[in-house]
């Protein structure tokens, strides 16, 4: 196995996880002309891109969804069932748009198109290190229909007036530390109040709680 690459300090680390190696030779080209961000590793199929995040603990895991063998969507299952903290942004065609929900719901902070600007993915990849939920409007709509299919859940009555500004801000794509600071709170206390939020919804992750605030009337 290869040595892990030690942890920066300031940049945001970012493994490469796509099975077309001029891809990858294309992102970190890039990438690595970027002050804050780090490439640390890259990977050409889903299992060596869940035994890579296990090794080297990247921030950011740039994810295809295409991939032979394990698929982008089930290696992102897998780091989430190995408590992996990583945040993963997938990153798909157009065309391959009826994959993004899945892999939203299992645990993706967002995704982008592979035809992406470059200034622009840097841009989403700092986005989603600090915290925030990338979901373009299109996106959105497929899940709100399909949670409207699922008869979604009608327990917005059981939160308090503070729950319910912390769940304003989720949708706003707030991180924590910027609720904390919008509300004069402690990041500890904002911590506190996203649990809350997500076990009395009986959501999963941010990204369907952002997605309860907009279908139920919470964002700014």
């Amino acid at each position: 196995m290869a040595e892990a690459v030690p942890r920066s300090q300031t940049g945001i680390r970012v493994l490469l996880v796509d099975d077309h190696q001029v891809v990858r030779r294309g992102l970190r080209t890039f990438l690595e002309v970027q002050d804050d961000i780090e490439v640390v590793g890259e990977a050409g199929d889903g299992a060596e891109g869940v035994a890579r995040a296990e090794e080297l603990r990247p921030d950011v895991v740039l994810m295809d969804v295409k991939m032979p063998g394990m698929d982008g969507i089930e290696a992102l299952r897998k780091l989430r069932e190995l408590g992996n903290a990583a945040k993963v942004l997938i990153v798909t065609s157009f065309t391959e748009q009826r994959t993004v929900v899945p892999a939203l719901r299992a645990g993706a902070s967002g995704y982008v198109y592979k035809d992406v600007d470059p200034d622009a993915l840097a841009g989403a990849i700092r986005s989603v290190h600090a915290g925030h939920v990338l979901l373009q409007p299109e996106v959105a709509v497929a899940l709100l229909s399909q949670e409207e299919t699922n008869g979604g859940t009608g327990r917005g009555g059981t939160l308090t007036e503070r729950e319910r500004e912390v769940l304003g801000l989720i949708a706003d794509g707030r991180s924590n530390r910027e609720i904390a600071r919008a509300l004069v709170l402690s990041e500890k206390t904002v911590k506190t109040h996203v649990s809350n939020i997500l076990m009395k919804l009986d959501l999963a992750d941010r990204t369907q709680a952002a997605l309860w605030a907009v279908r139920h009337g919470l964002t700014g």
